[in-house]
């Protein structure tokens, strides 16, 4: 069968369908294998838990501490998720995954759906699965917090209104529903993120309309029943969540979440103006073997109105979050859906020597850089049966780079991207495997096996709860044992034992515990032992379980 005879089979709901399927089979490995995350990813489950168990669905909260810094989309979404695949109780990480895999593949759809009708089918497909396959987004995908519904949420209304200015340009009325999907998207970006998709779609606007010389196309946008549909999305929340809090959480989201990330390097992720652009080629991976062709596309073809559209759309937003001094990975993710379709239309004409010999070479670095990771990795906190899963990793990385690359070289590029997404998605699969048999960096479900193990957890109902921990006071632990967790010091883990509480101590704790046993008459009995490395703080630690006077341990625990 020819490329031809592919694209015609693969029109239409076909092609959209392909890419969200490459989406999910590149995000479901992360989103079934890893662990509850810290901290980020464990502080929005255990506050979505927490909705389902109190049934207050306003006000956001960490156990007993407000968690005022993102508004409430993704827990309504997450807390939807655990509705229906079961229920709280279970404490398991996987259905609070699901928006995030959904936004995943919403947005791989968005970018086939749009290139399929600007640039032509075949161009839809090859943009859906580039996106869809890209380490960065299928890691977000398996990782229950905001990007990956944001991502989603922001390429969709970039993609809506790329067919606006287009319909525009050609002087033909803008499609009705293209206008919805634009302020729908927008609306519902701000529910889950705030004002981050609208640092991509602002600057954008803004951008294209200077370049233009010309705003008339912002006109039949629908303003007045969009910013009302908008309002109408957010205001409901918003009222409710600011007479709620009498105002903290605006107080708390902008002056003690936002306003710090613009200000500084906030919470140690600060890092100078070029990072991201340094690691583009790994988060872009195994896409990465066409990203010198992306860039001499944009500048060779800025003229055309839709690759001028996706300049607009990737490069303001690239410099706002370059310059932006806190940085994390994932903050470009929202572009990535402009780089993935400049990608897919660099292969609608022939690609230079120059940017097939950059793009060979730039993606045997990516891969390197996943080798290097994967070895630093098992050297340090492996065990033996996280073998088989690296060299998994580290021979088809390298195998996406080597024969895509080779393929690339001689003129073969949508081939040696079709081999390279193939072999990248076996990659990033297995590396979920190695991750999962990191087996020190699991701290919270080696914990939590040792309280089952000797009948000690507050889910088996033999004992009064909560559990009490000293110095490893990390939300995946509270979120597998639940909000009554008691996070607390040495003289607050012998007070739990003498109350018949299980308690979790810490071995710098260790003195300091005995002393204060001792002064309450009270012997606790260790049951069990974890050692690790808390990747939060970059500490080892070394945590002792001990059960109450009088309970006996059962038959088979750990020690």
């Amino acid at each position: 069968m020819t490329g031809f005879d592919l694209a015609h089979r693969l029109r239409g709901w076909r092609g959209l369908v392909l890419a969200a399927f490459v989406a999910l089979v590149a995000g479901l490995p992360s989103l079934m294998l890893l662990p509850p995350l810290d901290r980020d990813e464990s502080r929005y489950a255990q506050a979505t838990s927490q909705m389902l168990e109190t049934g207050d669905y306003v006000d956001i909260r960490f156990q007993d501490e407000p968690r005022w810094k993102k508004p409430i989309g993704i827990y309504w979404m997450q807390a939807a998720a655990v509705a229906v695949t079961g229920g709280v109780e279970a404490r398991n990480i996987v259905p609070y995954r699901l928006p995030s895999l959904l936004g995943a593949m919403i947005a791989a759809i968005a970018c086939a759906w749009v290139a399929a009708a600007v640039f032509g089918t075949r161009t839809g497909i090859l943009a859906g699965a580039i996106m869809g396959a890209c380490f960065l987004l299928s890691t977000e995908a398996g990782i229950a917090k905001t990007d990956a519904v944001l991502v989603a949420c922001v390429t969709a209304a970039m993609a809506a209104l790329m067919r606006i200015y287009l319909a525009v340009r050609a002087n033909d009325p803008p499609n009705r529903g293209h206008k919805l999907i634009f302020w729908a998207a927008l609306g519902l970006s701000i529910l889950v993120k705030g004002p981050i998709g609208l640092i991509v779609v602002v600057p954008a606007i803004l951008a294209l309309s200077l370049w233009d010389r010309d705003i008339r196309w912002l006109r039949p946008l629908g303003w007045g029943w969009g910013l009302a549909l908008v309002a109408l999305i957010v205001g409901p929340w918003a009222l409710a969540i600011t007479v709620a809090t009498d105002g903290g959480f605006w107080r708390e989201a902008i002056g003690g979440d936002l306003a710090p990330k613009i200000a500084g390097g906030h919470e140690s992720h600060g890092a100078p103006p070029g990072l991201y652009l340094l690691l583009l080629p790994l988060l872009f991976f195994p896409a990465t073997l066409l990203l010198p062709a992306s860039i001499s596309t944009a500048w060779h073809r800025r003229t055309e109105p839709a690759v001028r559209f996706l300049i607009c759309w990737l490069v303001p937003a690239w410099l706002i979050f370059e310059l932006t001094p806190t940085k994390l990975a994932h903050y470009t993710l929202p572009t990535f859906g402009a780089l993935a379709l400049l990608a897919a239309v660099a292969m609608t004409r022939p690609i230079g020597t120059l940017s097939r010999r950059l793009g060979a070479v730039l993606g045997l670095i990516a891969a390197g850089l996943i080798v290097a990771i994967t070895v630093y990795g098992v050297s340090n906190f492996a065990t033996s049966t996280a073998q088989t899963w690296a060299a998994v990793t580290m021979v088809t990385a390298v195998a996406a780079a080597a024969i895509g690359g080779f393929l690339l070289l001689n003129k073969a590029p949508v081939a040696g991207l079709v081999a390279a997404l193939a072999l990248g998605i076996v990659s990033h699969a297995a590396l979920s495997g190695t991750i999962r048999q990191l087996r020190p960096l699991a701290i919270a479900p080696q914990l939590t096996k040792v309280l089952k193990d000797a009948n000690l957890h507050p889910r088996q109902g033999l004992t009064t709860s909560p559990v009490a921990i000293t110095t490893f006071h990390e939300p995946s632990f509270v979120f597998l044992t639940g909000r009554a967790t008691q996070l607390t010091d040495a003289e607050g883990a012998a007070r739990a034992l003498a109350e018949g509480r299980p308690a979790i101590v810490e071995a710098r704790d260790a003195e300091a515990f005995a002393q204060a046993a001792a002064r309450l008459g009270v012997t606790g009995r260790a049951v069990g032992e974890v050692s690790g490395h808390n990747y939060s703080t970059g500490d080892d630690v070394n945590l002792t379980v001990y059960a109450p006077p009088g309970r006996e341990v059962a038959p088979g625990s750990a020690r």
